[in-house]
């Protein structure tokens, strides 16, 4: 029952390492049944050695008695020598194996040969380094390039922040701060968590915390929408400060304004407030297993709860207030209210119109003349042309 086993592996993409020689090592996301989630890097060699081992601890299974049988997925034998452009192409291939490494049966997949491999080392926290040697280069792997090796990318730069405070870590997946401390964002998650790695380090980091280099301002921050995005709530939360909505689960609400540090601003009728991002679910779209995971996580600080905090820059993040969000969206509202009745108004004036032009093709035949009076002593009978006489 308390057997520890891998939910998830996800490979995250390499890196070319320089010390004590130039090497590659790949770089995987390790979720475990405890909800805990672990960065561990691993040369393909050494994985190589790990697949040799699984085929001959399940014979059957690998397809070495029958072929028909094997359910362990294939891997390619390491070249003679593995250079940048192996080490990449071969990313499609190993996240597939990962992929189905950890959905086999269970006395496969949660064996001690896979749970005792992909457990974090010591060179996994602190990898030997020489601070004589340029640090390592990061290669990451697109979150949609899947299985086609055509789909994986050259080299992304990480974008360097800088911390504005000190900031104290909650959990083991996340990462400390000390402010001023210079950290590489390797994902940014709409969630407000950031996962970044400072020299050895590697962790979650509330983006609140976190300051670009170049300026006050995140250029990612969109403007408000207030036509707004429906969502639904999918975990109540109760507000702790003024600003902020309280919701139950289930409730429809429209975003009107994204921000990076996890918090966004919702409409729920005419009332606008912070609201945390993770907790919501744009309308329509289906809930998966990461989704859910991510709700048991707890919510980031906010940048304006931030206390002692210290920017290198000169001018201030830019910050709409509560009030230009409400009194903004009212007027949103209120011409939404308008348009609609300038539409109903403009409906109704066409139907009129319709009307008329209906009745005049309908037109009365027009009254013939009166006869005159030779024409009816002429015609008619005795009794009519007495009356005119």
């Amino acid at each position: 029952m308390g057997d520890t086993f891998i939910r998830h592996i996800e490979l995250l993409g390499y890196e070319k390492r320089f010390f004590p020689s130039q090497h590659y090592v790949y770089m995987f996301l390790v979720k475990w049944n405890d909800l805990s989630e672990k960065l561990v890097y691993r040369r393909f060699t050494e994985i190589y050695e790990f697949h040799k081992a699984l085929k001959e601890m399940f014979p059957i299974e690998s397809g070495d008695i029958n072929v028909e049988n094997r359910i362990i997925p294939h891997l390619p034998a390491p070249k003679w020598f593995d250079g940048q452009r192996s080490t990449q192409s071969r990313q499609g291939t190993l996240a597939e194996y990962c992929h189905t490494l950890v959905n086999l049966p269970h006395k496969i997949s949660r064996c001690l040969h896979v749970v005792n491999f992909f457990k974090v080392r010591p060179d996994d926290m602190n990898p030997v380094t020489d601070s004589q040697i340029k640090k390592p280069e990061v290669f990451l792997l697109p979150k949609d390039a899947k299985k086609n090796a055509s789909d994986i990318t050259g080299p992304i730069v990480l974008q360097t922040y800088r911390a504005i405070a000190d900031y104290e870590k909650s959990s083991k997946s996340e990462m400390a701060l000390k402010a001023g401390d210079m950290v590489d964002v390797v994902e940014k998650s709409e969630s407000g968590w950031w996962f970044c790695q400072l020299k050895n380090k590697r962790g979650w980091v509330p983006a609140a915390y976190l300051e670009p280099m170049d300026g006050p301002d995140e250029s990612e921050e969109q403007e408000p929408n207030y036509a707004g995005e429906w969502y639904v709530v999918q975990k109540s939360y109760t507000a702790e400060e003024e600003d902020e909505l309280t919701l139950k689960e289930g409730d429809t609400i429209e975003v009107i304004h994204k921000l990076l540090d996890g918090w966004w601003v919702i409409r729920k009728d005419e009332t606008t407030g912070y609201y945390p991002s993770m907790y919501l679910q744009k309308s329509g779209e289906a809930n998966t297993h990461e989704k859910s995971e991510l709700r048991n996580r707890s919510v980031p600080p906010r940048r304006s709860t931030i206390r002692n905090a210290k920017s290198i820059h000169k001018q201030s993040r830019k910050r709409i207030s509560q009030e230009t969000y409400r009194r903004n969206s009212r007027k949103y509202i209120r011409s939404r209210r308008n348009m609609r009745g300038n539409l109903q108004n403009k409906a109704n004036i066409i139907s009129e119109k319709n009307e008329q032009e209906e009745n005049k093709s309908k037109a009365q035949p027009a009254v013939p003349p009166r006869p005159s009076k030779d024409l009816i002593m002429n015609r008619c009978t005795e009794s009519t042309r007495r009356k005119i006489m």
